[in-house]
Parts: structure tokens; sequence; C-alpha cells
């Protein structure tokens, strides 16, 4: 938004400068809060591989050849490059921020080694009985399915078989990710299926027969207005829903559907200390709006320098995708995945369990989840404290 394109070059307007027209001739931040702002997730500026001016990280590339980029500079390619053939990924895959992804028929870290079979006996051998490649839960190298751990805590993963087929979290309720139990404890898991024990059904072995109302009526009744049972934040018993983590009273309601972790910040404030939690959801005092109350309506910033703060790495206000208040971006709230202090973060890509971001134990963080105390996993969905909370 600072210059002309001409002929696929950047010709930048009058104070600015850079391939895109990125970086301001003049800066008004102050060399303290620039540098905060080009700070990757270790705290490292421009992740060491780069210099931060006025907020905005630019990448060194001694050599000119653009191999080191991305908001933070975190994406080296040069960790691509084979030592022998000086090509990256030896020529036999691409690279994407740092990792090489090999064609078929070849693996290595820098995809310098060719398996030994025909790339379709590869394929044969790690195609699960569903039609995918290991069945999408695993990775195949020369034939063989290398398959996910998902549980850091076991021995052995709970998805295994020679495709990656068999999925033992299948077995798990929602409520049991806060027990050892499979099949609610009423049964035994069989490559990802309950084998219930007499008295006892449903596919995981949840539904006790003693039970006036079928499962249907049990699910029907737990469920209230959402697609899962007791909002996927409890534990659902003859129709009834007792919530976890269990003595949390932050997470209440008749069907579990009040959350009142989603009110706190990474600081574990409520509400900013500026509102009052009501079922997940901040009101507001006066003065004060945003999701987390984390936004004054006072504002002693002139215009142009609320827009400076609000411009990321590549020069868009808000990444096109929020509009700027006080040097501070509000996200648009027609899309409720969009986040990040640039709105550059797309909270679609956070990892899912039993159809919850994060599972219900942590916040979405920029695609990636921030797992609450005692929580672990790409999903927060392994609970890894002491006690059962």
């Amino acid at each position: 938004g600072h210059g002309k394109c001409d002929c696929g070059k950047c010709k930048c307007d009058e104070g600015w400068y850079g391939e895109a027209c990125q970086y301001p001739t003049t800066c008004n931040l102050t060399r303290k809060k620039s540098n905060e702002m080009c700070k990757n997730s270790q705290d490292i500026i421009c992740s060491g591989a780069g210099t931060c001016q006025c907020g905005r990280c630019k990448c060194v590339n001694s050599e000119g050849n653009g191999l080191v980029y991305g908001k933070f500079c975190e994406c080296d390619d040069r960790e691509c490059i084979d030592d022998e053939t000086e090509e990256i990924c030896t020529g036999h895959g691409k690279c994407y921020c740092g990792n090489c992804y090999c064609e078929a028929g070849w693996h290595g870290d820098k995809c310098e080694f060719q398996c030994d079979i025909t790339p379709w006996e590869i394929k044969k051998r790690c195609t699960s009985p569903d039609g995918k490649i290991c069945s999408n839960r695993g990775t195949c190298v020369c034939g063989e399915c290398t398959c996910h751990d998902v549980d850091p805590t076991g021995d052995w993963g709970d998805i295994h078989g020679d495709t990656c087929e068999c999925d033992e979290r299948n077995c798990k309720a929602v409520y049991d990710r806060y027990s050892d139990d499979f099949c609610s404890g009423h049964g035994q898991c069989n490559c990802g299926r309950c084998d219930c024990k007499e008295g006892w059904t449903g596919k995981k072995c949840e539904h006790s027969r003693s039970c006036p109302l079928s499962i249907e009526e049990s699910a029907k009744k737990c469920q209230g207005n959402s697609n899962l049972l007791c909002s996927g934040r409890g534990k659902c018993e003859c129709g009834h829903c007792t919530c976890f983590p269990p003595g949390d009273n932050r997470v209440h309601g008749k069907n579990c559907e009040c959350d009142d972790r989603q009110c706190e910040n990474v600081d574990g404030n409520v509400c900013g200390g500026h509102g009052i939690c009501s079922c997940g959801r901040c009101i507001c005092n006066d003065g004060w709006f945003g999701k987390l109350c984390q936004h004054s309506r006072k504002c002693n910033m002139t215009e142009e320098e609320s827009r400076s703060l609000c411009e990321s790495a590549d020069g868009i206000l808000c990444s096109g995708k929020g509009s700027c208040h006080c040097g501070k971006c509000i996200c648009s709230p027609q899309e409720w995945y969009i986040s990040g202090d640039f709105c550059e973060c797309d909270d679609r890509d956070c990892d899912k369990h039993d159809g919850l971001i994060c599972t219900g134990n942590g916040v979405c963080s920029c695609g990636n989840c921030e797992c609450w105390e005692g929580w672990n996993g790409n999903a927060c969905e392994i609970w890894l404290g002491t006690e059962y909370p």
C-alpha cells in the first residue's frame, strides 16, 4: 500500500523503501517497542537471522538468494541444502521453511536416500483398508508406516497397525481425557472399537442398560443446543451432565455450556480486569470493548501514529482482515477464527479433538494450541498433571 508495481518491481512512495515498500524511512517507534514487535515466540529478535527495522524484520540474505524469510525470519531454507551435492533437497524434493518434502521413492532429512522398491509398491504397502496413505495418521517411508504417537506418556502410541489403521483414541469418550480408562471403563478396546462388558452398551460403553432412557434419549437430554454431549466438557450419565474438570466451577450449566475459562487471557486475567464474565463471554465496563475487554475507547494517538503500529510486515493494515484502533488491530468479528496482533493468524489451523479446538483445554494462539496447566498434546488432549483435575 506504499507504492506502485512496475514490471514486477515496486516503486515506493516517498518515505518508504524495501522490495515490497514495507520499511518506513522515518520510524516513530522507540527502539524498545520496535524490538518487541520483532521478537519471535522464543523472544529472539528476528530469530537471530535478521535485523529489526521499525518493528519489521529484514532477513539477512548475504548472497541475495532469499533463502531466509518469514515474518520473524524464522524460515531458513539453507537447512535443506545437501552438503555433498549443494542442491536443495538433493534435487529430489521441495523445501518449505527449512524442511524437505521428498518426491515419491526418496527419503531422508534432505531426500538423500532412495528406496529399493518402486513408488507403486511403496504406495500399495502404505495404503490402509479405507484407501488412505497410513490412514492419514502416519508417514510412509519406503513402504512402511511410522504412526504419529500422540501420547508422550505411554510406552506405545494410541495409533498403531501396519497402516496406522487402529486409533485407540476412538475408544475414549470426551470425559475420559481425565482418566486412563478406555471404553468408559466398561469394556475393552480392540483396534479403536469397544467390546462392552455385560450391562453396558454404546459406541464407547458409556450407557448403562439399567438406565430407563435409551441411548438416543439420554444423548438428546445431554446435548441441549450443542452438537456434542455436555458441550464436549462433561460426562453424560443417563441424561444428566457432570462437568469437567471436576471441582472447577468455571465450567458450568445444565449441559456444561458455560466455560468461563474463555474469559481469561494467557496470564489468567478475567476480561482484562475491565469487565465481568457471564457464561464464557465478557461484559465490559464503560470505556472498554473487545472479546476480552482489552481495548480502551480513549486514544491519545494521532491517526498516522495509530496506523503505523497496525501495519504488518508486508505494509498492509491489519493484514486486510481488521480495523485499527489506537495502534492495535481489531480483527473482523464476522471471521471468528482471525486473530493475532496484526490479524495475521487463522485459528482454524489449531488442532481439534472430539470436535473442540484445543479440546477446550487451552486457547488457540496463531494456529497453535497454548494449553492450560496440566495439559499437553497438539490439541491439549493429554492430561499430564500430577493428579486428575
